[in-house]
């Protein structure tokens, strides 16, 4: 990824991640489960609906996104499905 400063300086940004999400993406996309089989992995999930109420969503890097919990405002990360949109997975930060 390239970005361009004030100065119309060039800079690369490389992604690290970058391999391992595409493969955990495919992994993901490549046999979508539904609720109650992501249920019986992953326990607790929720569709979009659901992690609104929950959740803050602070940002998205597929297959995972960023949250905030709204009750204890406790971040964390969780994984989503396209389709059907199913979040699961939820992990807290520890700092």
């Amino acid at each position: 990824m390239n970005h361009q400063d004030a100065s119309n300086n060039v800079t690369s940004t490389v992604d690290s991640t970058e391999n391992a999400r595409r493969e955990r993406l495919e992994e993901i996309n490549s046999e979508p489960g539904s609720r109650p089989a992501l249920e019986a992995k992953h326990g607790q999930v929720w569709d979009t609906t659901e992690l609104q109420l929950d959740f803050r969503v602070i940002g998205f890097l597929a297959p995972f996104t960023q949250v905030r919990r709204r009750d204890n405002g406790e971040d964390g990360s969780m994984e989503f499905q396209h389709d059907p949109r199913f979040y699961f997975n939820y992990r807290p930060n520890w700092r």
